[in-house]
């Protein structure tokens, strides 16, 4: 296995923005590091399931990818915008706890089943970097649970970000809605063009 490449499309990709990353920078923005924990732990289940389900069903996945490639990427295209409209639509007040619903452990994990980048990401880094070279359970779980591990990682680090410019961003709140609204808009468009 190449494992210089391996690791450098893995982090790359995890660390670039994406539905997960933006979502945890934003509510970490609003609602603050500590109560943005469970969502990026959300994703991180979600990823390893969908890596999981990509690793044993690669073969599968590679003999129906067109049709598969097009349903999730307009699903998931429809759900950033949705997103995307939420973030332009939130305003400071939004911080109470009844809005606090998509900024949990649950909508964390089922954003990785509409969400494309996952999708597309798990079935190209099992299907180039891993199955030609490891196909035991054992390996595959492992591989799996790393590419987990490096999803949380990305997940918090855009959680952090988002935290410790908390007062900055406040103060600009609605142009920084704007902004990232938009990076949701241009990821949910490039899956589509």
């Amino acid at each position: 296995m190449p494992l210089f490449s391996f690791l450098l499309y893995v982090f790359v990709t995890s660390f670039t923005p994406g539905p997960n990353n933006i979502m945890a920078m934003v509510f970490a923005n609003q609602y603050g590091l500590k109560r943005t924990v469970k969502f990026c732990f959300g994703v991180s289940v979600g990823f390893f399931v969908i890596m999981v389900i990509c690793s044993y069903f690669n073969l599968f996945l590679k003999n129906v990818i067109p049709k598969i490639e097009l349903l999730m990427s307009i699903v998931g295209s429809f759900y950033m915008l949705y997103l995307a409209f939420k973030i332009i639509k939130s305003k400071p007040n939004d911080q109470n706890k009844s809005e606090d619903k998509n900024n949990t452990f649950f909508a964390g994990m089922i954003l990785q089943f509409v969400n494309p980048k996952a999708i597309l990401y798990g079935i190209t880094v099992i299907s180039t970097f891993i199955i030609p070279y490891h196909s035991s359970n054992s390996s595959l779980i492992m591989f799996s649970l790393f590419l987990a591990v490096i999803g949380f990682m990305s997940t918090f680090s855009w959680s952090i970000f988002g935290s410790l410019f908390q007062r900055l961003l406040s103060k600009y709140r609605s142009r920084f809605n704007i902004v990232m609204a938009l990076l949701l808009i241009y990821s949910a468009v490039s899956i589509l063009v």
